[in-house]
C-alpha cells in the first residue's frame, strides 16, 4: 500500500510506527525540525518494557515537505491538532484520489460529523465552528473519510521521537455506519500493526462520547493550569463541569446519541487518571494553538442548531477564549 502520515506528531507517530512494524513502507509529510529529524533518524517510539526498562523502536520513513512529490496514496492518516487542519487542507490535494482512504485521527467534532445520513434534522449541515467556509470539506471529501477515535496517550520527547504512555486503542468507522470492504481492510491492517482496533457501527456516537468527557476538563485545565486530579477534586468546579455535560448530553439526544451515563459516572473514570495533564494544558505550556473550536465552540453551534440552551457551555467557551486569546494561542 501507499501510506502517508500527515502530521507525524505524538498520535501520528504512534500509528506510523505500528504500520511500519506491520511491514508497510511509510511516507510522511512534515516540515522544519520534524522533517529534518525524520530524514536523518527515522521515526522512533519510546515505551516501557518489562521491569521498567525503556524500549525504543525506530523505523525508516520517506519524509518529504511537499505532498505533490508523493502522488496519490491508498491511505492517508491525518493526525494533526484541529487548528492546523485548514493548512493541511490547502496542501493535501495531491495525495487524495477517488479511492484514497483518509483516516482522521483527531480530537473533537470533525467537519464530516453530520455526513453519512447522521444527525436527524440537521444531517448534512456544515459546521462553521470547524469548517467556516467549507474549504476542508472540499479538500477532503467525506466520501474518502473513515472516522477514528483515539484511546491512547502519547507525547513527543523530541521531533520524530514519540513516547507512548498508556492506552492502545482506536475505534474506526464509516460516517454512514456501513461495514464496507475498505473499512474492514483498514481494520485488519491496524490490528496487524499491534493496535487494539474496533469497528464502530456509528462512529459519530464514539466521537461524541469521547468529547463528552474532554470538552470540559481540557479548557478548564488551560484556564487554571491544573491537572485532572485537582480539577476533579474541587466540588464547585466538578459541579460546573456536570452542568456543561448535561447540556451536551441533551444535544446528543436530539441528534441520535443517547448517553446512558451520568456526569458523575464519567467523573469517576477521569479521577482514575490521577495527576494527568490534558492535551490542551500541554499545548498551553508549549505555546501551541488550542483546539477550543473543535471541543467547545462546535458544541455551542450544535446547541443552536438543535434548540438546546447552552448557558454553561457558553460560559466555559467565553472564559477559555479570553484566556487563550490573551496568551496568543487562539
Amino acid at each position: 500500500m501507499k501510506i502517508c502520515i500527515y502530521g507525524a506528531g505524538a498520535i501520528g507517530g504512534w500509528i506510523g510506527v505500528g504500520l511500519a512494524q506491520a511491514g508497510e513502507r511509510l511516507n510522511v509529510v512534515a516540515r522544519g525540525a520534524t522533517l529534518e529529524a525524520l530524514q536523518r533518524d527515522g521515526l522512533s517510539l519510546m515505551r516501557s518494557g518489562t521491569a521498567g526498562a525503556e524500549v525504543r523502536t525506530r523505523v525508516p520513513v520517506n519524509a518529504v515537505a511537499d505532498p505533490e512529490s508523493l502522488g496519490v496514496q491508498d491511505l492517508v492518516v491525518i493526525a494533526v491538532k484541529a487548528p492546523a487542519l485548514a493548512g493541511v487542507a490547502e496542501r493535501i490535494g495531491p495525495l487524495i484520489g477517488a479511492d484514497t482512504v483518509v483516516l482522521v485521527a483527531m480530537n473533537g467534532v470533525p467537519w464530516w460529523f453530520l455526513e453519512g445520513g447522521f444527525g436527524g434534522e440537521i444531517t448534512g449541515h456544515r459546521l462553521a465552528a470547524v469548517d467556516p467556509d467549507g474549504a476542508i470539506a472540499r479538500a477532503i471529501p467525506s466520501r474518502n473519510v473513515i472516522g477514528c477515535v483515539v484511546h491512547a496517550s502519547c507525547s513527543l520527547d523530541a521531533p520524530g521521537v514519540v513516547r507512548h504512555h498508556f492506552g492502545n486503542g482506536l475505534i474506526i468507522g464509516e460516517p454512514s455506519g456501513e461495514a464496507t470492504p475498505r473499512v474492514q481492510k483498514l481494520l485488519a491492517l491496524l490490528k496487524r500493526s499491534g493496535i487494539d482496533t474496533t469497528l464502530s457501527p456509528q462512529i459519530q456516537k464514539d466521537v461524541w462520547f469521547k468529547l463528552w468527557g474532554n470538552m470540559t476538563v481540557n479548557p478548564i485545565s488551560a484556564l487554571t493550569g491544573c491537572t485532572t486530579d485537582l480539577i476533579m477534586g474541587d466540588d464547585y468546579v466538578r459541579g460546573f463541569i456536570s452542568a456543561v455535560m448535561l447540556e451536551a448530553k441533551e444535544i446528543g439526544r436530539r441528534i441520535g446519541i443517547e448517553i446512558t451515563q451520568s456526569p458523575e459516572d464519567r467523573h469517576e473514570v477521569t479521577k482514575k487518571l490521577g495527576a494527568f495533564k490534558t492535551s490542551m494544558l500541554q499545548d498551553v505550556e508549549a505555546g501551541r494553538s488550542v483546539e477550543l473550536d473543535a471541543l467547545v465552540t462546535v458544541v455551542r453551534e450544535l446547541g443552536e442548531l438543535t434548540a438546546v440552551a447552552t448557558p454553561f457551555t457558553d460560559a466555559l467557551l467565553g472564559l477559555a477564549r479570553l484566556r487563550t486569546r490573551q496568551l496568543g494561542l487562539y
